[in-house]
């Protein structure tokens, strides 16, 4: 399984595939989750969804996070099956439960908009917190968005600047936005025309741009030349 691995990750699927699949078709859950994986992303050999599909049920079945993660995105899509929001649901909160991130941080906006299981924000913000601490920059801005909207907590508007915060430093576009116009409003930031701009630029270069349009232009109109400058120099820079 280590060799297989090192030679994915060098790009060497034939060579990988060859090692998993005897392993595989003898029963072992991680290399079967593995096969359905290649099948469904087409590395190695050709996309064929229902051999992806097949492949991931055996390793879902025995109860390996990746293949029920994988599973459960055929069923939501309905790639090789016919789609199946509620058991997309299944398959991700099982995945969830064995503290696969991914799984986590999907099943937190299923929960949260009702996608295939029963409205429940604090199911939502339950996964999506666990998924944050697993570093998924998703469910950190997701968490965001829950504590400012309201959603099954009271408003929070220090808490959501603070997880808008940690997705927008890692790179979330909308977060970016929001954290953008957290620091135009002054709510849970202290108001500042600079990082304002500074952070919706960062929004509108990282594609959300129809999100940060209507702030960045009500910043820029309150900001002094010598401001949108600066904030254009930040906005410039890498990433901290």
């Amino acid at each position: 399984m280590a060799e297989a691995l090192v030679a994915w990750k060098a790009g060497d699927y034939g060579i990988a595939l060859d090692l998993w699949a005897p392993l595989a078709q003898g029963g072992l859950a991680r290399a079967q989750s593995n096969m359905g994986a290649a099948f469904l992303e087409g590395r190695g050999v050709e996309r064929d969804l229902d051999k992806a599909v097949s492949w991931l049920r055996l390793a879902a079945e025995q109860g390996d996070p990746g293949g029920q993660r994988n599973l459960a995105l055929c069923y939501y899509e309905g790639w090789g099956v016919p789609q199946d929001q509620e058991q997309a649901s299944s398959w991700y909160e099982q995945a969830a439960e064995q503290d696969d991130a991914e799984a986590q941080d999907m099943l937190s906006w299923m929960k949260l908009i009702g996608g295939g299981c029963a409205q429940d924000y604090l199911g939502a913000r339950v996964w999506a917190e666990k998924a944050a601490a697993q570093g998924s920059v998703g469910a950190m801005a997701r968490l965001g968005d829950i504590h400012h909207n309201a959603l099954g907590v009271e408003r929070d508007p220090e808490t959501a600047a603070m997880w808008w915060s940690r997705a927008a430093r890692l790179g979330h576009a909308e977060a970016q936005a929001m954290l953008g116009a957290a620091y135009l409003a002054g709510k849970g930031v202290p108001r500042d025309v600079v990082e304002a701009i500074h952070w919706l630029m960062r929004a509108q270069q990282g594609g959300a741009g129809e999100l940060a349009a209507g702030f960045l232009k009500e910043a820029r109109a309150h900001a002094r030349a010598s401001q949108r400058a600066e904030a254009e120099r930040r906005a410039g820079e890498a990433l901290p």
